[in-house]
């Protein structure tokens, strides 16, 4: 999806196409492979050999780091759009940030960060007679819970209440659980098919409910953010940035 992005875009050059070693897709045409024809471009297993201004990220978190800790070296950008990360790992990416620039998002589409926004403003206007429940759906082969999104939007909701997400959030229910914790933000994640990514923000209050939703349905919008983001980048001073800041 993001070869594709890129050989439509007008002002961006896709240089060089990486996978992990040992797929079977390694020296195979990029543009081939992503269904745009050929590009001259041999997909390769090896990042040493690669020449670019900003390198673009979805994998795994041990492979991004590398992909960082590569791109600080060399003095180029990075865009990362792989999510969970722990705390060490997320201060590996800071720490690079301060050599050169990076954009780090947990989400590359328009519509989820417009959505993060929106979340920010409805937790600023609804008091906290208002409950906040995040709700995530995606594939069967995604491996982190919740989203790295999910809690992008938790964090909005906390940040607008004065509080830190760790001390409110609750993830997932069983059993007898109590009754819910006054100003607690809850967590729930589906897995399942191929969805792509729908995530809910719910606010339930007395006699009314405020739901603000995205749903994803092709994984070519967040791979037309991410190039956005590497074109926004290019030649950026050095500093950890996201969509956001992407976006202005």
């Amino acid at each position: 999806a993001v070869i594709a992005a890129l050989a439509a875009h007008p002002d961006a050059r896709l240089s060089a196409a990486l996978a992990r070693p040992g797929s079977d897709v390694i020296g195979r045409d990029a543009g081939v492979q992503a269904g745009v024809g050929p590009l001259e471009i041999s997909i390769s297993g090896d990042l040493a050999g690669a020449d670019f201004d900003v390198l673009i990220d979805f994998s795994r978190p041990p492979a991004a780091l590398a992909c960082v800790e590569h791109c600080a070296r060399q003095g180029r950008g990075g865009v990362i759009g792989t999510t969970g990360f722990d705390a060490a790992g997320r201060a590996q990416i800071a720490k690079a940030s301060a050599t050169v620039p990076v954009v780090f998002a947990p989400n590359m589409s328009v519509g989820v960060n417009v959505g993060l926004r929106l979340v920010e403003l409805a937790t600023r206007l609804l008091d906290e007679q208002f409950d906040v429940e995040v709700v995530e759906a995606h594939h069967g082969n995604k491996v982190d819970a919740p989203s790295g999104t999910a809690l992008a939007l938790g964090e909005a909701v906390a940040q607008a209440r004065g509080r830190r997400l760790e001390d409110c959030a609750v993830y997932g229910r069983h059993g007898n659980t109590g009754i819910r914790p006054p100003g607690s933000i809850g967590f729930a994640a589906l897995r399942g098919g191929d969805i792509v990514g729908e995530h809910t923000v719910l606010f339930a209050g007395p006699g009314e409910r405020v739901e603000i939703t995205h749903r994803a349905w092709s994984r070519a919008i967040f791979a037309r953010g991410a190039v956005r983001a590497a074109r926004w980048l290019a030649g950026r001073e050095a500093g950890l940035y996201d969509m956001q800041d992407v976006l202005g």
